[in-house]
């Protein structure tokens, strides 16, 4: 990848503020999602504790936060915590959940300041209510901020989301909120997806998938924003996900023909 950098201005709605060459804004992928996987081997792969491989992936989220915004993108959903991480240690999970405040604590003036606007998804209220209150806190926050969202995926579950979004319709048609069963469509379960946190309604299925540490599968992961997003697995574990990964995802994002089910003749 060449060195040099396009460079342009735009409003604060995902400003361009430099781009690689090779890459070209007009096919930048909207909405960015992220399976950060790999941070417990990269620390067993060196001999350290568990708990550091979790510390050098909050670094590298950190800088995929900032090229991400620094590339155009409008929004960046990362994969931080599963419903099924719960298995897990509890000393590795109690650590996980310091961590996440100590992120949103020190984080926070950052985001605020570039204009990024965060957001939670998962079952927030199945957290403890430290870390809940300062979800709610962030949220309130940054809500009016414009540049790029920032989603986290918190004890989230694909097929929960699905699940919870199903309810709620079926309690509406149930109270006379909806007419009948055949109302119901694609965009009104979109509508109920905890994806609908993102303002721009066109922004809330991702674009582009990208998966760290090798593994081929979307573990649960926005499973039915996904429907028609581009994977693209690296085999890098997460923590060492750098800049230059990014630009190679999304060049191959930007090669491909996107057909959404159809042909390119």
């Amino acid at each position: 990848m060449g060195s040099s950098i396009i460079k342009s201005s735009c409003g604060t709605g995902g400003a361009y503020e430099e781009l690689p060459e090779g890459l070209e804004k007009e096919l930048m992928p909207k909405h960015v999602a992220v399976i950060m996987d790999g941070n417990r081997r990269w620390a067993k792969s060196r001999g350290l504790p568990v708990q550091l491989g979790h510390i050098a992936g909050r670094r590298a989220m950190k800088q995929l936060t900032r090229n991400c915004k620094k590339f155009g993108v409008q929004v960046l959903t990362v994969f931080a915590f599963s419903t099924e991480n719960w298995i897990r240690p509890k000393e590795e999970v109690n650590f996980l959940m310091n961590l996440f405040e100590e992120v949103i604590r020190s984080d926070m003036e950052e985001l605020i300041q570039n204009d990024v606007r965060v957001s939670v998804v998962g079952n927030v209220g199945g957290l403890r209510p430290s870390l809940q209150s300062l979800i709610s806190s962030s949220s309130e926050r940054s809500k009016d901020n414009k540049g790029m969202d920032m989603v986290t995926a918190l004890n989230y579950s694909g097929r929960h989301d699905i699940t919870e979004a199903t309810k709620q319709i079926a309690r509406k048609v149930k109270d006379g909120v909806l007419g009948s069963v055949e109302d119901i469509d694609e965009t009104l379960i979109e509508k109920h997806l905890q994806t609908n946190v993102i303002e721009e309604s066109s922004y809330r299925n991702p674009d582009l998938l990208i998966r760290t540490s090798g593994e081929l599968r979307l573990s649960n992961f926005m499973l039915w924003q996904s429907a028609y997003t581009e994977l693209i697995f690296v085999d890098k574990l997460f923590p060492d996900f750098n800049e230059g990964d990014l630009v190679e995802a999304l060049t191959l994002f930007q090669k491909r023909q996107r057909r959404y089910g159809g042909h390119k003749y």
